[in-house]
């Protein structure tokens, strides 16, 4: 039996492709093509200004991984949202989660038009499993969590993962992040988790540098420190090793010879009671 695909339609925008975009910007640092000149001219700057951003973004991905893989196998979650999804990048979070357990059921999140043009790669569910795709802004919880896609594709009387990587910087704190979060999880029944990472520069005031280009470019970064970060979890059942740079959360041994200094991400999990 064929896995049970929700398609979005194919939007009609302007994806501003003169400006650049930190979507895009994320996709060629890691290494993709689906950027343009003024994302790459951007993503360059920021490199030359603090040449460990590359590592810092791809540990924040592998980050993702462990985390998916921790969720689905030692706590037995099946359902995935994923919260600011970003441009596909293989392997994506249904991947990493249906490897464990063919059955998982994932719904991504994103407000990117860009994001919604290759979002038939995020569809791409095991036939067991199911995914769906949701056209929505973290900034209106609401509509995520009314949302038909949410309701068709999980049982909320089961344990939701909510996964937020890698975005929450892009929300500033008068919108309220924290709140925004909470709001997520309130329709998620006990046993669910929070997983989410964010920019900080407590490991290294060189990634000061990177805030600035962002915010001079138009696209609105906020870091934060270890604890705001953690405020993040308040309420929640911290998983171990608790909030900490992201590479070091259940380390694999593939980054052991990363300096703190090289990571301008906190990453934690936890558990909601």
């Amino acid at each position: 039996m064929k896995a049970r695909l929700q398609e979005p339609p194919v939007p009609q925008t302007d994806l501003r492709t003169d400006i650049p975009h930190s979507a895009r910007i994320y996709d060629y640092v890691l290494g993709g093509k689906d950027n343009f000149p003024a994302d790459r001219e951007a993503a360059e700057q920021m490199l030359r200004g603090w040449p460990s951003l590359r590592t810092s973004m791809r540990q924040s991905r592998a980050f993702m991984h462990r985390v998916t893989r921790h969720l689905a196998a030692e706590q037995g979650v099946r359902q995935f949202l994923d919260v600011g999804t970003g441009i596909p990048t293989e392997p994506n979070l249904h991947q990493v989660a249906q490897g464990i357990a063919p059955e998982s059921q994932i719904v991504y999140v994103d407000n990117d038009p860009m994001v919604l043009v290759h979002a038939r790669a995020l569809l791409s569910s095991s036939p067991e499993g199911r995914t769906a795709y949701l056209q929505a802004d973290m900034r209106e919880p609401q509509a995520i969590i009314s949302a038909p896609q949410l309701h068709d594709t999980f049982d909320l009387d089961q344990p939701v993962a909510l996964s937020v990587i890698a975005v929450l910087q892009f929300v500033p704190d008068e919108l309220d992040p924290v709140g925004i979060i909470q709001r997520l999880l309130e329709p998620l029944p006990s046993g669910s988790f929070l997983a989410l990472s964010m920019v900080t520069v407590d490991s290294n005031p060189a990634i000061g540098d990177v805030v600035r280009e962002y915010n001079a470019r138009g696209i609105n970064v906020t870091a934060r420190t270890h604890k705001q970060v953690e405020a993040f979890f308040e309420g929640l059942e911290l998983v171990d090793p608790g909030v900490v740079l992201v590479h070091r959360w259940r380390p694999d041994g593939s980054a052991d010879d990363l300096d703190d200094a090289d990571v301008a991400m906190y990453g934690g999990v936890a558990r909601k009671p």
